[in-house]
């Protein structure tokens, strides 16, 4: 069995041929991890592409209202930069409660929720609502909210308990229903973005 030749010995034109095919081999590589970062890099979903998503796998509110289960019912619109950041979170929290608790994703940007817009008095998003099993609102958490917060509230609203965080608070991406509802002067949302309990 011979030995590869030493690089170092080859003549001139030798190892000039073999510069070329290290040169090419590196190209190669490089051309091969740029294709993948570029293909993964398209793959990935962008915050408005996971809402969509998240949208079609949602459970559409007329069964979440009949189905028995407790419900969580977000408010949002793709271009909300705070939805957007809340997606992965809420899709994790899905992945792990959807089981227990329906995830309902109403468009605020769709005029087919005017309705519950209006009822739910929606004027910053996300805006998330907690519903019981008989579809009543227990609580309404307004804006950006941290995951264990969020997990918190599914797990209590999911046993049927008190959900622990009722005055979290978070940040809002701005939104006018078309059609606007009177407002007491003493709206705790005029103060801010916060979780409003229903129960009180």
């Amino acid at each position: 069995m011979t030995a590869p030749p030493d690089p170092t010995n080859l003549p001139s034109d030798d190892q000039a041929t073999m510069g070329r095919r290290v040169r090419n081999f590196i190209i190669v590589l490089v051309a091969i991890v740029l294709a993948s970062s570029v293909f993964l890099g398209l793959k990935t979903e962008t915050g408005s592409g996971l809402l969509a998503t998240m949208a079609e796998e949602a459970v559409p509110l007329e069964v979440a209202l009949s189905n028995g289960k407790p419900s969580l019912v977000e408010f949002y619109a793709n271009w909300c930069t705070s939805c957007q950041t809340m997606a992965p979170d809420v899709e994790a929290l899905k992945q792990q409660y959807g089981d227990r608790v329906n995830f309902v994703m109403l468009n605020v940007d769709n005029s087919k929720w005017l309705p519950e817009v209006l009822s739910y008095r929606v004027d910053g998003i996300p805006h998330f609502v907690f519903l019981g099993q008989d579809g009543t609102a227990i609580a309404q958490a307004i804006g950006e909210q941290p995951h264990a917060v969020m997990e918190a509230n599914l797990v209590a609203l999911s046993s049927g308990d008190a959900l622990p965080y009722a005055q979290a608070s978070g940040q809002t991406s701005t939104f006018s229903a078309p059609v606007s509802t009177p407002s007491a002067s003493s709206d705790p949302r005029s103060h801010g973005s916060q979780v409003v309990d229903q129960g009180a």
